[in-house]
This record gives C-alpha cells, sequence and structure tokens, in this order.
C-alpha cells in the first residue's frame, strides 16, 4: 500500500526526527520530570515546576496578578523582571508609572525631604505606630505616608482575599539564557514585608481613632497576606509568609489589649481566626522547589562544566564561567545516573521526616539526617579534586557520578530545621493569639479571667490547644488584672515566660497581659 506524504505528515515526521535526544536517563528516580525538553535534550525544570504550580490558577484568582499591581514593576529598582514572568503570571508588565506602593523611606526622602536625623526619627516613630494604637497628631508623617500610598493598599487588600497565589520562578532574561533555578528573582516577595508593616500601621491608626471594625480588616488581610506569600515555592517565601504572620499575629495583641470590644464581637474576632487558611507545610517545598534546584544545578554541571561548582560553593549562582572543549568533552563521559538517583534520595527522605507530625518522631529522623550529611561531608571528594577523578578516563564509571551527587548534595541539601522550628513557632503563636481572644471573651462575659484555661471549653474554645514543644498544657498565671500563659518554644525549657526581647532573653512564646511597656526611647509626637 502505498503512504501518501503531505506536507502536514512531512512536518511531523521532521519534528520527530529533530526531537533532542534526553541528555540522562528520565524517570521519577532520576530526572524526577521526563519533560519539557529543551532544544539541546535538557530537562527544562524551570517550565516544569511552574507548569505545576500555576496549574488551574487564573489571573483572576491569583492573589499576586494584584500585588503586583500594588508594587509595581521594579520593586527594588533597577531593571525589573524577565518578561517570562509576567508571561506566567498572564498579565502585562505593569507600567512604569501607577499608584504603586511608597516605601517609608523613599517617602522620607523624595515627598518629606528629611535629614538623616529626623529619618531616624520617623523610623522610631515607626516601630512603635505598628505596636499600639496611635493618632495622626502623634505621627503625622507616619500618617502622610500611610495617605499616600491609600490607592495601592486598597489593592493589596482586595488581593489577599483572592483564593490563590502563583508566583513564577524565573531566572532566565531569554530564551537563549542558560538561567539556574536556584537563581530566580524573588524581589517582590521581599517588597510584602513593607505591606504587612503598612497594614498594620494603618491598623493600629485606625484603632487610635476608635475605627475597631477597620483596624480589625486590615489586621485580616495581613494575616492573609503572609499565608499566601507562604504559599510560594521556596523556603525564603516559607520564611517571608511567617514573619509577615507573625508581625500580625504581634499587633492583634496591641488591638485585643485597647479595643473597645463587646464579648460578641471578640467571638466574631476569634472566628476569624480560626478561618484563616492554614499555613503550607515546610515539607512541600522540599518535595517539589528545592527538589528540582538540585536536579536543575545537577543538571547544569553537566552541561557548562565543573567550574559551576564555585557559584554554588561561593552561594552565587550568577557566576557562569564557560567551560572548554576537553572539561565539556568529559562531562559527556560521565555517567550522572547515580548523581540524580542519590539527590532524589536523600530529598524523599527529607520530606518524608518532615512529614511527621509527631514533633519528637520528626526532630529523631532529622538527627539521623543530619548524622548522616555530616558523615557524607567527611566521605565526600574534595570538590578541587572531582576533575582528577575525570582526567585520564576515556569512559569515567558510576563512581565519577556517585562523587559529583555526593558534592552536590552537600552543598545543596537546605537547612530545613531551621525554617521547620520557625513553622512551628508560628503554629503555636497562633494557638497562643486564638487563647488570648477567648481569654478576652470570658473576661467580657464574667468581669474576671478564669482560674484555668480548661474553663475556656468549649465554649470560647473547643478544646484549649496544648504546648506543641512540650506535649503538656500551657503554662498559665491568672492575675488580678491580667494573664501570663506560654510555651516553652523550641528550646523546650520552661524559662518562666522570658521571650526573646526579655533580659535576659528566653525562648518562652508568651502572651502577657496587660502587654509588657514598650522597651527604648519613647518615640512622642514630631519636634
Amino acid at each position: 500500500m502505498n503512504v501518501i506524504v503531505t506536507p502536514v505528515v512531512l512536518l511531523s515526521l521532521l519534528a520527530q526526527e529533530t526531537k533532542p535526544a534526553p541528555k540522562f536517563p528520565l524517570g521519577k528516580e532520576t530526572t524526577y520530570v521526563t519533560g519539557p525538553l529543551d532544544k539541546d535534550g535538557y530537562i527544562d525544570y524551570e517550565a516544569a515546576l511552574n507548569d505545576r504550580l500555576g496549574k488551574g490558577i487564573t489571573p483572576q484568582k491569583n492573589a499576586n496578578v494584584l500585588l503586583w499591581k500594588a508594587i509595581g514593576p521594579r520593586p527594588k529598582g533597577g531593571r525589573g523582571m524577565p518578561a517570562e514572568f509576567f508571561k506566567r503570571l498572564g498579565i502585562k508588565e505593569p507600567g512604569p508609572k501607577g499608584d504603586y506602593l511608597i516605601g517609608l523611606g523613599q517617602f522620607m526622602t523624595d515627598h518629606l525631604k528629611l535629614d538623616r536625623n529626623d529619618m531616624e526619627w520617623v523610623l522610631e516613630q515607626h516601630d512603635w505606630a505598628i505596636q499600639k494604637p496611635w493618632t495622626a497628631r502623634e505621627y503625622p508623617r507616619i500618617a502622610a505616608w500611610l495617605k499616600a500610598n491609600e490607592k495601592p493598599l486598597a489593592v493589596v487588600v482586595e488581593a489577599t482575599k483572592r483564593p490563590d497565589y502563583f508566583s513564577p520562578l524565573v531566572s532566565r532574561w531569554n530564551d537563549t539564557d542558560q538561567g539556574m533555578l536556584i537563581a530566580a528573582l524573588l524581589p517582590g516577595v521581599q517588597k510584602c514585608r513593607e505591606l504587612a508593616y503598612a497594614l498594620t500601621a494603618r491598623a493600629m491608626l485606625r484603632a487610635g481613632e476608635g475605627k475597631f471594625d477597620e483596624a480589625w480588616q486590615d489586621l485580616l488581610a495581613c494575616h492573609r497576606l503572609g499565608r499566601l506569600v507562604g504559599r510560594g515555592a521556596t523556603l525564603i517565601e516559607s520564611l517571608v509568609g511567617i514573619a509577615i504572620d507573625h508581625i500580625a499575629s504581634n499587633t492583634d495583641l496591641a488591638y485585643l489589649e485597647r479595643a473597645n470590644l463587646t464579648a460578641k464581637q471578640v467571638q466574631q474576632r476569634l472566628k476569624d481566626l480560626r478561618e484563616l487558611p492554614a499555613m503550607t507545610p515546610v515539607a512541600d517545598r522540599i518535595d517539589l522547589a528545592e527538589r528540582f534546584m538540585y536536579l536543575d544545578s545537577l543538571q547544569m554541571l553537566r552541561r557548562r562544566g565543573l567550574s559551576c561548582l564555585d557559584g554554588l560553593m561561593k552561594f552565587d549562582p550568577q557566576v557562569q564561567p564557560k567551560a572548554d572543549k576537553n572539561e565539556l568533552e568529559a562531562m559527556a563521559r560521565i555517567d550522572w545516573e547515580p548523581a540524580f538517583r542519590s539527590g532524589n534520595r536523600w530529598y524523599d527522605r527529607l520530606a518524608a521526616a518532615l512529614r511527621h507530625k509527631d514533633r519528637a518522631a520528626r526532630d529523631k529522623a532529622l538527627d539521623k539526617i543530619e548524622i548522616d550529611l555530616k558523615n557524607l561531608k567527611k566521605l565526600a571528594v574534595d570538590p578541587a579534586n572531582i576533575a582528577k577523578l575525570i582526567q585520564g578516563k576515556e569512559q569515567p564509571d558510576k563512581m565519577v557520578g556517585k562523587a559529583i551527587g555526593d558534592v552536590m548534595v552537600s552543598l545543596m541539601m537546605p537547612a530545613t530545621r531551621k525554617v521547620q522550628n520557625a513553622f512551628d513557632r508560628s503554629e503555636q503563636v497562633q494557638g497562643n493569639l486564638q487563647v488570648a481572644f477567648a481569654l478576652a471573651g470570658y473576661h467580657r462575659e464574667h468581669g474576671r479571667f478564669p482560674a484555668k484555661l480548661e474553663d475556656l471549653a468549649p465554649k470560647y474554645l473547643a478544646t484549649v490547644p496544648k504546648d506543641f514543644f512540650s506535649g503538656k498544657p500551657l503554662v498559665y498565671r491568672p492575675a488580678k488584672k491580667g494573664y501570663l500563659f506560654y510555651s516553652v518554644g523550641v528550646n523546650g525549657k520552661d524559662e518562666g515566660g522570658r521571650s526573646y526581647d526579655d533580659d535576659p532573653p528566653g525562648d518562652d512564646l508568651r502572651v502577657r497581659m496587660p502587654l509588657p511597656a514598650l522597651k527604648g526611647k519613647k518615640a512622642g509626637a514630631d519636634r
């Protein structure tokens, strides 16, 4: 039977013939994903990761779309973001001029024309403005800054009401670049801290004006902002999201102490806190984005040569020296499969350890991983000696690939315990916050605080949360006009309710009412 080759069929056949051959064995245990492949046959990990992160998220539901409309195209000045970033968001790049957030530093310089001494004075006032109710008469310059940011803050509040969050990880400026995923740009994420400080300062201004409902909406927006940013793919985004939520939590307590709320209003505030979306687990970042960064960096080593190790060792993945012909030929002869498999096993193991719900079991698993990682680093070949393993071998064996994998794991396994501890603190702070609001509700109805926290259940709390770090009840000490309760914190030691800002400092996570007096020089009204 004759086959008629039409132009369409011919183009299809040519496309199949020119499809790049994979550079590695593709699979879950090696490359983890099987595509897309770039024109040279390498996995495009950046595209693969963004495809997963953005799946099913439309611009209309993506909070990050509005956040960029609030902060503008160049949140840190300079070059801005690659076009691919906004293409992934599904929007046009915001124009160079607009009603964008004006940072306090920029406002003091460009609008208030302050000298250095006056700037320090205003910054001190700003620190106080997020810790206690205040009025525009007290801090007129802070009030003017918030006034100038009314429009972008309105956009931010609206953004936090959206259900989804997708922030593309983009490292390449054009289609010809070979960017490293680990060098993806995150300027908008850091700018969200400024948004949090603006929202909490405005909340305290509104509280100082007696606008308690409006103040609470700003605080809820700040909480939602932190939880949205915390959904980002990287550990950095996780930490920034936790920090933002912590900023809101601290201001919540100042609001609770000073707001003139009825028992019913306190109960509604408590309901609002309980209905906030949960923070995304740290294990999710390890399982996906952090794993992809390892695999992408390993692949880039194959692509560019051993000189890429210099950038990773110096924590500067932007360093992109070019390898000579002989080095690239040596890279092509290495069996890279052991390096891919080894890395995936480590990331599988770390993600599984972090998913333990019991903290003691999780710490035990992390302890074992840290011991094994230290041993790996001791046995790993010095990066400077990797080249010696390759030299003189026409076909380097699997041991060379394994040696490279060991070096890469040693360099790139993230310090997840610190991030997980920050996550645990955040969870405990949220539990403590709910207890504080429940105590306020009890006090509004009974004219006193309960003798024990168990009295809050079931009317004010379904169950009273325990100390996550000790597994025991929170330490609670009621007083005639207030109370102190606390968790022992990460170190597990009962330090009498001393926190990081006490002298001597402690690790306890406490709530004290009335709130402790603010320390440092009192920032009064403008001079």
